[in-house]
Parts: structure tokens; C-alpha cells; sequence
């Protein structure tokens, strides 16, 4: 950013050796977006793929920080946001493209809605399917007993038995939700840094879900704009199978042990682990040759105390300093 000008809105995209789909989401936003004033920052977090010079040879306005290691999710994001100098703090998964209209409607909604302090939007599959990740309902000892039982894989979008998929729900309505993903989710800068932006004691995945509980418990309500839509590639910059499960499980793991009392917790993180050996043991049964909920049942241990002692047993590295 050049002299004393202050765009409206800053935009935090951490890549991580996604270089061709942070690109194409990056030239999304800025194809999409023209009467947007905005920022794009992105934080690459040690990519070894080449992403730094291809986006400063790409994109001669976007600022690059070089993080220089893998800090995860949430310190990513935390870097970037420091970085910004826009009223509002938008974050981006960097494997999202971007439609046009997407980013004028979700700050339209936001400028005439100040009794909202989180905004989420519409994600599509790349096939045009409704992606239900962009938002969730808070986890409950219900919900957990409908993982443990397999009740919310055999009626998924149930309300009753899987209640934190928030039921069928196409995300086509303006609705208050109780968790706002990460991939989409825009906030008052003044917000954030009041919240103290990301936990940094997650690694990846569960910190978004913290950071919205968090939110609502300082009085910001959460919403979904459906005239926000994003196309998402789920999982663009993370193995998929076991070793994915293994981090989501570790995100769970934390936020429950962050957020609820102790014996609650300790009953929700059983439930847990109940419902990964069920599905271990119905891979096993029916001799699935992709069998990734056995990974995560075989590493339990790796994940079960969560971050940030997951971080280094899972990828093992050194402890995590927030």
C-alpha cells in the first residue's frame, strides 16, 4: 500500500505449496471485485513450491509476507491481520475462487446490518453442489453421542441426529449461526484485535470454530450472507484421509477442552474417540481398501490430547509459543 490511503476492506489469504490455486483465487477477487477498495495480503507460510516469486512476479499489488516456516492456520492469519490496514478484516482460503458481486454484497450487508459482528457467506462445490461448510452449529454432548452412535453419518442433515450440520439448510437465507468457518469471514478490524484475533495454540483446523464461540460470547452475533458465494476446493492445502482426520480430530479435541468445563469436556473428547473406533472398525469389517478413519484410530494418541501437544506429535515439531 502506497502513501496514507486506507483501504475499506484487507483480505488474508495464507498459502501454503498452493501456488496455481492461490493464484486463480487471488485474480478471482480481484476480477470479481472491482468497486471494492480493498487490500490482499498474503502469508506464505515456508512454501517450497515456488508461490512468493510467482505472486510477486503475478500480482505487483498484493503484499507478500514470508512467514518463513509453517505457522499453521490461526498465527497465520494473525500475522496477515497485523499486516492490515483496512476498517474491515477479511479471511480467505486461499483454494476459493471468488464470484463476482460476492465481496460488494457481503460489505453491502455489513454496513446496513451493524448489529452483526460476523459474517459469513455461500460456499459451492466445484460442481455447483451447495458446500455446507461455510458455517456450522456449536458441538453438544447430543451431538457428540450422535458421532459416537454413527447416528449423524446414517441421518446426515438431520436436525435431531446431526444438529451441528445445521439440518438441510442451503445456505440461501440470511440466518444467525453459532460458528462461521474460516474459509469466508469477514470482521470489524476494531473486532478482531478487541477478540485478540486467532488462538494460536491450534495448529490447523477447530481455531475458526473458537474464534465465532468466542465472538458470540462477547456479544458479536453471527450471520450468513447468501449474496457472499464462493466456490471452495475443501482441503486445497492439507492431505486428504487419515492424516486430515487426525488434525480435525485435534481441533475438536481442543476446542471442546477450551470451551467447556473439564468433565464435560472429558465426556465429549470419550464420544469422540467412540465414534472414530466405530468407523475404524466398520472399515475393518468391510476391508475398505481407503480406510482413513483406522489412520486416525491408529494415531489417537497423536491427536487425543490436542494442541498444541498435537502439533508436535503429529508433525513433529518443537512446541508451538503463542
Amino acid at each position: 500500500m502506497s502513501g496514507d490511503r486506507v483501504p475499506e476492506l484487507s483480505i488474508v489469504v495464507v498459502n501454503y505449496n498452493t501456488r496455481e490455486a492461490t493464484s486463480a483465487c487471488l485474480r478471482s477477487v480481484l476480477d470479481a471485485s472491482p468497486g471494492v477498495d480493498l487490500e490482499l495480503i498474503v502469508v506464505d507460510n515456508g512454501s517450497v513450491d515456488g508461490s512468493v516469486e510467482a505472486f510477486r512476479e503475478r500480482f505487483a499489488q498484493v503484499q507478500v509476507i514470508e512467514a518463513g516456516e509453517n505457522l499453521g492456520f490461526a498465527r497465520g492469519v494473525n500475522l496477515g491481520a497485523r499486516a492490515a490496514s483496512g476498517a474491515w478484516l477479511l479471511l480467505l482460503n486461499p483454494d476459493t475462487i471468488t464470484l463476482p458481486g460476492s465481496l460488494e454484497a457481503l460489505l453491502g450487508f455489513a454496513r446496513t446490518h451493524p448489529e452483526y459482528g460476523v459474517y459469513g457467506g455461500r460456499t459451492l462445490r466445484p460442481d455447483g453442489a451447495v458446500d455446507p461448510s461455510s458455517c456450522w452449529g456449536a458441538p453438544s454432548l447430543w451431538s457428540l453421542a450422535m458421532f459416537a452412535t454413527m447416528a449423524s453419518t446414517a441421518f446426515r442433515h438431520s436436525p435431531v441426529f446431526d444438529p451441528e450440520s445445521l439440518g438441510s439448510w442451503p445456505r440461501d437465507t440470511v440466518r444467525e449461526v453459532p460458528i462461521i468457518t474460516g474459509c469466508l469471514l469477514l470482521v470489524r478490524i476494531e473486532d478482531w484485535g478487541r477478540l485478540g484475533g486467532m488462538d494460536e495454540d491450534y495448529f490447523l483446523y477447530g481455531e475458526d470454530a473458537e474464534f465465532s464461540l468466542r465472538a458470540g460470547r462477547s456479544g458479536l452475533r453471527r450471520v450468513i450472507v447468501p449474496g457472499a458465494v464462493i466456490v471452495h476446493e475443501v482441503g486445497g492445502s492439507s492431505d486428504a484421509g487419515g492424516a486430515k482426520g487426525c488434525m480435525v480430530m485435534a481441533g475438536k479435541v481442543t476446542l471442546l477442552r477450551k470451551t467447556w468445563s473439564p468433565m464435560r469436556a472429558a465426556i465429549g473428547v470419550r464420544l469422540l474417540v467412540a465414534g472414530v473406533g466405530v468407523r475404524a472398525g466398520l472399515e475393518t469389517v468391510t476391508r475398505r481398501s481407503r480406510a482413513p478413519w483406522r489412520t486416525v484410530w491408529r494415531r489417537r494418541a497423536d491427536w487425543l490430547d490436542g494442541y498444541p501437544r498435537a502439533e508436535a506429535t503429529l508433525f513433529g515439531r518443537e512446541f508451538a509459543t503463542a
